[in-house]
């Protein structure tokens, strides 16, 4: 009788998600708070990690992306849901999938998502730090593929890139890359959708690099910040885990800051203890929640479920945080009578411990790579592998200065070309070397790597070419457009890797990108072809859990 009851109840309620419920409202960031858009009550953020290992993607994938998959999406909601899961972080999506279906069945569960910009092969590398076309195309990318969802609670330009304080010179590229994500938010005609950067908790740089990121104005500091917090393990104390001195801290950071993730698993089962205290009044003030790492079960037993096929099983992880996190009521304040203590922070100083540079690396722009490139005489031909680059850049940049296409973190020098393809990098130095030496055909040789062209500066490239200079070393105030008409096929591939717009400016028409609100229908019709018994699976895996029933589907 019981079995009955409660597929009958699962399918009334299948039949009830026909009708998807309203856009969420967006989250609103003022001082060190996020607000509710619609009410302006205060939104503390109840997450999960929800993505599966990278390395599990099935063949010819390069990223595992649950938001394109809506089999994977629904089968889990149930599970999200039962546990008050307000927001999913998401590290990777595959840009070329459709993500409507999730997105919307996310949107109707009251769930938000915080994506990373960046993908597994196309992030700011640490040890050799860049911001260039390549990074600039994957991030926009993933903003315009999101940016109409208004369950999107913001994006995250960078995770633990700066993780000791041997590399702080790499933040400089991170915010770079957050200054020109907002830039870009902007000129798209996009809701205002916060960007922000996600750190690792290292004891040397974590009060510097959390400041670094929040400082400056407002259309170069960072929206929000995240901190990957593991000091709690097993059943600690505020005052004993260093959650107390870490709140102390970050008592005086002018933007929202929340546990980006959490829940360290040295004593299993996890019991998360941690949870009141972090949605107690000790925290409040300063952090707006957490989220919890991780949903799925893998080889490092971070997992709250286990999967097996379509099949989820819940672990003592995920009964113990359910019971922790669904009797935690966080005090909250309104945005009609809040009134931030702090709008403002100064930089970090330069010290043995930090030492990246608030002059940030230049916007990319694709244009001026590819009026470089045709203004050149002497480049690398096409036929040249990209692995045996290196060579030559070891060479001619041990004769010649290649300032002009470096860029450096800690003394805030950048070259004008240093976010260009690394073909139009290459080739620009072998042509400074190339009129070095005096500009004979025999010094555009390179044991038969490059060859002269007819070198071509446009009038609309006339002007910034003109204000960079022959080495590269200054920035240009004018604007490069370049139309194409070169005089050869290699200067015309020389930013081919870089080849998305970065000048378009106004509403966009992408087809990738839909509004929840545009993709109802279609969602709903999908939902109806989806196989029911697996939807009607899901819903009694729900009920079962918050009725307390302590089974689920194996």
């Amino acid at each position: 009788m019981l079995l009955k009851t409660l597929f009958s109840v699962a399918a009334a309620s299948i039949y009830a998600g026909f009708a998807a419920a309203q856009d969420l409202p967006p989250i609103e960031v003022l001082g060190n708070k996020f607000f509710f858009s619609n009410n302006g009550s205060q939104f503390y953020i109840k997450g999960i990690a929800y993505q599966a290992d990278t390395a599990n993607a099935t063949t010819g994938q390069s990223i595992n992306d649950p938001l394109a998959d809506f089999e994977t999406c629904s089968r889990d909601i149930p599970y999200l849901q039962a546990v008050d899961t307000n927001v999913v972080r998401i590290y990777a999506v595959n840009t070329s999938f459709d993500h409507s279906q999730c997105m919307q069945a996310l949107n109707d569960a009251g769930i938000y998502v915080i994506a990373d910009l960046s993908a597994p092969r196309s992030s700011v590398n640490r040890l050799s730090p860049s911001w260039d076309l390549e990074l600039y195309n994957q991030y926009t990318s993933v903003v315009d593929l999101f940016a109409n969802y208004t369950n999107v609670l913001g994006f995250f330009a960078g995770n633990e890139v700066t993780n000791n304080y041997t590399n702080t010179d790499a933040s400089a590229f991170v915010k770079a890359a957050i200054r020109d994500m907002k830039s870009y938010i902007r000129e798209r005609n996009y809701r205002s959708i916060p960007v922000g950067y996600s750190s690792n908790d290292d004891e040397d740089t974590r009060v510097a690099i959390a400041d670094y990121f929040a400082c400056g104005d407002e259309d170069v500091k960072a929206d929000f910040y995240g901190i990957n917090m593991y000091e709690w393990c097993g059943n600690s104390t505020y005052r004993g885990s260093g959650y107390a001195d870490r709140t102390a801290e970050f008592r005086n950071l002018s933007i929202p800051i929340f546990f980006s993730e959490y829940g360290c698993n040295a004593i299993r089962p996890r019991e998360f203890s941690e949870v009141e205290t972090l949605f107690g009044d000790d925290m409040t003030d300063v952090w707006s929640g957490g989220i919890v790492y991780m949903y799925f079960e893998e080889s490092n037993n971070y997992g709250l479920v286990s999967i097996d096929g379509n099949n989820v099983r819940t672990l003592d992880d995920y009964n113990y945080y359910s019971s922790e996190i669904r009797r935690v009521s966080p005090s909250s304040a309104n945005n009609a009578s809040y009134t931030a203590s702090s709008t403002s922070l100064s930089c970090p100083r330069t010290g043995r411990y930090w030492q990246a540079s608030t002059d940030l690396p230049p916007t990319p722009d694709r244009n001026l790579c590819q009026c470089m490139g045709a203004s050149l005489s002497c480049v690398v031909d096409d036929d040249v592998s990209e692995d045996d680059y290196q060579d030559l850049f070891d060479y001619v940049c041990g004769e010649i200065s290649c300032d002009g296409i470096q860029g450096n973190g800690t003394s805030g020098d950048y070259g004008a070309y240093s976010f260009c393809s690394p073909q139009a990098k290459l080739s620009f130095v072998l042509n400074l070397y190339y009129e070095a030496q005096g500009a004979s055909q025999s010094d555009c040789d390179f044991s038969g790597s490059a060859s002269l062209q007819t070198a071509s500066i446009q009038s609309g490239c006339s002007s910034a070419l003109a204000q960079i200079g022959s080495s590269g070393m200054n920035q240009a105030s004018a604007s490069a457009n370049f139309s194409g008409g070169s005089s050869s096929t290699t200067a015309a591939r020389i930013t081919q890797s870089g080849s998305g717009s970065v000048t378009v400016q106004g509403s966009s028409s992408s087809s990738s990108t839909h509004s929840a609100s545009a993709t109802k229908e279609s969602t709903a019709i999908s939902s109806a072809e989806f196989n029911l018994f697996q939807v009607i699976l899901s819903s009694i895996a729900t009920i079962s859990v918050v009725a307390g029933m302590g089974f689920a589907l194996a």
